[in-house]
């Protein structure tokens, strides 16, 4: 991807840091927490972003400050994956997810 993808369509809330992600289950489950004042010093992080009910709405794999992987959340009432945003090498898939959070296909 090149330059910095637009937050857009992540809901206001808590931007955190982490050194990576793991999983291949959406959503990717983030790991080793990092403080904002520590990214000067890194080349790569992922930069993450989480609703008032702290649930994950997305995140950007940073990469030389341009985003590599883009990951957008919205969730059913009961907390369960409604849907995922894939967005890797200016490439867009959309997931759907049921209430029991089973995959219903691509769009």
């Amino acid at each position: 991807m090149t330059g910095d993808l637009e937050t857009a369509g992540v809901e206001a809330g808590e931007c955190r840091f982490f050194t990576t992600y793991t999983g291949v289950k959406l959503p990717f489950r983030l790991v080793e927490a990092i403080p904002e004042a520590q990214l000067t010093h890194r080349n790569t992080f992922i930069r993450a972003f989480f609703g008032a009910d702290g649930l994950l709405t997305g995140f950007d794999k940073m990469v030389y400050g341009e985003v590599e992987l883009a990951h957008r959340y919205e969730y059913h009432g009961n907390g369960a994956l409604r849907r995922a945003e894939v967005t890797m090498d200016e490439e867009t898939v959309v997931l759907a997810f049921d209430e029991a959070g089973a995959p219903l296909g691509a769009g």
